[in-house]
């Protein structure tokens, strides 16, 4: 596990932590204990105690600010309304749900989750490799012929060299891997989305979006050095919810999820990144990398939202 999703770990702890001990005075709640908790404090306790102070004021902010949006929080339908404080397993993300700790109230069958990001915003970490079908994955369309035949080209030449010695490095293999590797891979995969999107125009630009943030409403929470960034991915409705008469502080508006690919080029002076413009303010970034110093036939994207929509609620908070 890398450092980033060890940090990422130790942060959900830090925000269930931080929530189940104030909410606990206040109302019924239980905080599940599962492997997913055990991981994520383990992370924790294994960081600096500066770190650790850092991440639990992070979740302190927000937590006064998501407790003024989300009244049921606190307040329950009744006695027998159980609130559950729970962290996902690795296995719900790779299944598209992206909420890492989830608060649940069974009774009253409602829910709201948090994505936790510790110093990074990116939307998925994918893969591109020789043999995953990413069409297949994302959108339920397995990539062409034609796709496949493209990245052989690029693919074959590096499990030769792989072959050949397992512990080739790709700074030794490729006298410039952005235009050896890089630029051919992104053609092909640019090529292949645009012709998915030319076969499923009225559905294409919606399945990109859930498959990079699910199909599930959830907050996202973002630990800067000194800020904390929330955003509200209300895609279904059902944030922001009242609780009999107590109503939330603030609103968060529905999410306009885009119709229309407006425009995929390559990032000016770069040949790894490619931007999509979509319609309703929505625009990622898809930045493709080699994930290890030694050469293998997998590359990693780094996918983020450059332009948010009007229409996702986004607020910074100050802490210290």
């Amino acid at each position: 596990m890398s450092k980033q999703n060890k940090n990422g770990k130790a942060f959900e702890y830090a925000l269930a932590i931080t929530y189940y001990n104030y909410i606990l005075e206040h109302t019924n709640v239980d905080l599940i204990r599962n492997k997913a908790y055990a991981n994520a404090k383990s992370n924790f306790d294994l960081i600096e105690i500066g770190d650790q102070e850092k991440m639990l004021a992070a979740a302190s902010v927000s937590l006064g600010f998501i407790l003024d949006i989300e009244p049921r929080l606190l307040h329950s339908m009744n006695t027998k309304d159980l609130l559950q404080i729970e962290l996902a397993s690795d296995q719900a993300g790779q299944k598209g749900d992206v909420r890492d700790v989830i608060f649940i109230r069974s009774k009253s069958k409602w829910q709201i989750g948090f994505s936790a990001k510790n110093n990074h915003r990116a939307l998925k970490h994918s893969r591109l490799s020789h043999t995953l079908d990413f069409g297949d994955k994302w959108i339920n369309t397995p990539c062409s012929k034609e796709y496949w035949r493209m990245i052989s080209k690029v693919f074959d030449k590096i499990k030769a060299i792989k072959k050949e010695n397992k512990k080739t490095k790709w700074s030794e293999a490729f006298s410039d891997k952005q235009k050896e590797v890089y630029y051919p891979l992104m053609v092909a995969w640019k090529t292949e989305l645009l012709n998915m999107y030319s076969r499923d125009v009225n559905n294409f630009c919606q399945k990109i979006v859930h498959y990079l943030i699910g199909y599930n409403d959830f907050y996202k929470i973002v630990k800067g050095k000194t800020i904390v960034e929330i955003h509200g991915f209300n895609i279904n409705g059902s944030l922001n919810k009242p609780q009999g008469k107590i109503k939330p502080k603030h609103r968060i508006r529905k999410v306009k999820l885009p119709k229309r690919l407006i425009d995929l080029s390559f990032k000016p002076e770069s040949l790894n990144t490619l931007i999509a413009t979509f319609d309703d303010g929505w625009q990622i970034s898809f930045r493709i990398h080699s994930a290890d110093t030694t050469i293998a036939p997998t590359l990693k994207f780094d996918i983020q939202l450059v332009s948010i929509p009007n229409s996702l609620f986004k607020t910074d908070l100050f802490y210290s």
